[in-house]
Protein backbone atom coordinates (compact mmCIF):
# COMPACT_ATOMS: atom_id res chain seq x y z
CA UNK A 1 0.00 0.00 0.00
CA UNK A 2 1.02 3.62 -0.29
CA UNK A 3 1.11 6.93 1.47
CA UNK A 4 -1.25 9.11 -0.57
CA UNK A 5 -1.25 12.89 -0.40
CA UNK A 6 -4.39 14.16 -2.07
CA UNK A 7 -4.44 17.81 -3.09
CA UNK A 8 -8.22 17.88 -3.40
CA UNK A 9 -9.76 21.05 -1.91
CA UNK A 10 -13.33 20.00 -2.76
CA UNK A 11 -14.50 18.62 0.61
CA UNK A 12 -17.15 16.32 -0.81
CA UNK A 13 -15.01 14.74 -3.51
CA UNK A 14 -11.98 14.79 -1.20
CA UNK A 15 -13.95 12.74 1.33
CA UNK A 16 -14.90 10.27 -1.39
CA UNK A 17 -11.27 9.92 -2.51
CA UNK A 18 -10.11 9.61 1.09
CA UNK A 19 -12.68 6.96 1.92
CA UNK A 20 -12.12 4.78 -1.13
CA UNK A 21 -8.34 4.88 -0.82
CA UNK A 22 -8.42 4.19 2.95
CA UNK A 23 -10.76 1.24 2.31
CA UNK A 24 -8.11 -0.14 -0.06
CA UNK A 25 -5.53 0.07 2.74
CA UNK A 26 -3.70 3.26 1.78
CA UNK A 27 -2.57 5.86 4.30
CA UNK A 28 -4.32 8.98 2.98
CA UNK A 29 -3.79 12.63 3.89
CA UNK A 30 -5.91 15.35 2.33
CA UNK A 31 -4.17 18.62 1.52
CA UNK A 32 -6.32 21.67 0.90
CA UNK A 33 -3.64 23.78 -0.74
CA UNK A 34 -0.14 23.71 -2.20
CA UNK A 35 1.58 24.66 1.07
CA UNK A 36 -0.12 21.83 2.92
CA UNK A 37 0.74 19.38 0.14
CA UNK A 38 4.40 20.45 0.37
CA UNK A 39 4.37 19.91 4.16
CA UNK A 40 2.90 16.45 3.75
CA UNK A 41 5.42 15.54 1.03
CA UNK A 42 8.26 16.63 3.33
CA UNK A 43 6.79 14.56 6.19
CA UNK A 44 6.45 11.51 3.95
CA UNK A 45 10.05 11.90 2.77
CA UNK A 46 11.27 12.24 6.37
CA UNK A 47 9.31 9.17 7.46
CA UNK A 48 10.71 7.21 4.54
CA UNK A 49 14.24 8.28 5.37
CA UNK A 50 13.80 7.48 9.06
CA UNK A 51 12.27 4.11 8.20
CA UNK A 52 15.20 3.01 6.08
CA UNK A 53 13.60 2.97 2.67
CA UNK A 54 11.27 0.14 1.75
CA UNK A 55 10.32 -0.77 5.30
CA UNK A 56 6.74 -0.43 6.38
CA UNK A 57 5.46 2.34 8.62
CA UNK A 58 4.44 0.37 11.70
CA UNK A 59 1.58 2.68 12.65
CA UNK A 60 -0.15 2.91 9.28
CA UNK A 61 1.01 -0.28 7.62
CA UNK A 62 1.82 1.78 4.53
CA UNK A 63 4.81 0.85 2.44
CA UNK A 64 7.36 3.39 1.37
CA UNK A 65 5.67 4.35 -1.90
CA UNK A 66 4.22 7.84 -1.88
CA UNK A 67 1.63 9.07 -4.35
CA UNK A 68 0.58 12.67 -4.92
CA UNK A 69 -2.95 13.02 -6.27
CA UNK A 70 -3.85 16.45 -7.68
CA UNK A 71 -7.29 17.81 -8.54
CA UNK A 72 -7.02 19.74 -11.80
CA UNK A 73 -10.64 20.89 -11.61
CA UNK A 74 -10.09 23.42 -8.83
CA UNK A 75 -9.78 27.06 -9.95
CA UNK A 76 -7.79 28.08 -6.87
CA UNK A 77 -4.54 26.60 -8.17
CA UNK A 78 -2.91 25.21 -11.31
CA UNK A 79 -1.95 21.59 -10.68
CA UNK A 80 0.46 21.45 -13.63
CA UNK A 81 2.37 24.47 -12.34
CA UNK A 82 2.49 22.98 -8.84
CA UNK A 83 3.94 19.72 -10.19
CA UNK A 84 6.55 21.57 -12.22
CA UNK A 85 7.57 23.60 -9.15
CA UNK A 86 7.79 20.50 -6.95
CA UNK A 87 9.93 18.75 -9.54
CA UNK A 88 12.15 21.80 -10.02
CA UNK A 89 12.93 22.21 -6.33
CA UNK A 90 13.45 18.48 -5.72
CA UNK A 91 10.39 18.02 -3.50
CA UNK A 92 9.04 15.09 -5.52
CA UNK A 93 11.89 12.62 -5.26
CA UNK A 94 10.43 9.18 -5.99
CA UNK A 95 6.83 10.28 -5.53
CA UNK A 96 4.37 8.89 -8.06
CA UNK A 97 1.90 11.43 -9.42
CA UNK A 98 -1.72 11.18 -10.47
CA UNK A 99 -3.94 14.02 -11.66
CA UNK A 100 -7.60 14.08 -12.50
CA UNK A 101 -9.48 16.58 -14.66
CA UNK A 102 -12.98 17.39 -15.83
CA UNK A 103 -13.74 15.31 -18.93
CA UNK A 104 -14.69 18.50 -20.79
CA UNK A 105 -11.37 20.24 -20.08
CA UNK A 106 -8.96 18.74 -22.61
CA UNK A 107 -6.57 21.67 -22.10
CA UNK A 108 -6.12 20.76 -18.41
CA UNK A 109 -5.31 17.21 -19.41
CA UNK A 110 -2.72 18.37 -21.94
CA UNK A 111 -1.07 20.75 -19.44
CA UNK A 112 -0.88 17.96 -16.88
CA UNK A 113 0.63 15.48 -19.34
CA UNK A 114 3.16 18.12 -20.44
CA UNK A 115 3.99 18.92 -16.78
CA UNK A 116 4.96 15.29 -16.26
CA UNK A 117 2.24 13.63 -14.19
CA UNK A 118 2.68 9.85 -14.25
CA UNK A 119 -1.03 9.35 -14.88
CA UNK A 120 -3.80 11.78 -15.87
CA UNK A 121 -7.41 10.57 -15.79
CA UNK A 122 -10.92 12.04 -15.90
CA UNK A 123 -12.49 12.80 -12.52
CA UNK A 124 -15.13 10.12 -13.12
CA UNK A 125 -12.43 7.49 -13.49
CA UNK A 126 -10.75 8.68 -10.29
CA UNK A 127 -14.10 8.29 -8.52
CA UNK A 128 -14.63 4.76 -9.84
CA UNK A 129 -11.10 3.37 -9.91
CA UNK A 130 -8.96 5.47 -7.58
CA UNK A 131 -7.58 2.54 -5.59
CA UNK A 132 -6.85 0.53 -8.75
CA UNK A 133 -5.09 3.52 -10.31
CA UNK A 134 -2.90 3.97 -7.21
CA UNK A 135 -2.08 0.27 -7.16
CA UNK A 136 -1.02 0.46 -10.80
CA UNK A 137 1.23 3.41 -10.12
CA UNK A 138 3.05 1.71 -7.27
CA UNK A 139 3.28 -1.61 -9.06
CA UNK A 140 0.70 -3.61 -7.13
CA UNK A 141 -1.64 -4.41 -10.01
Amino acid sequence: MARVIALVPDLLFGSQVHGSLRAAGHDVALAGDEANARERLASAAAALEAGGGAQEDAESGAESATVLVVDLTDDRFDGATILEALAADGSLGDVHTLAFYSHVDAAARERAVHAGFDLVVPRSRMAREGAVLIAGLIGNT
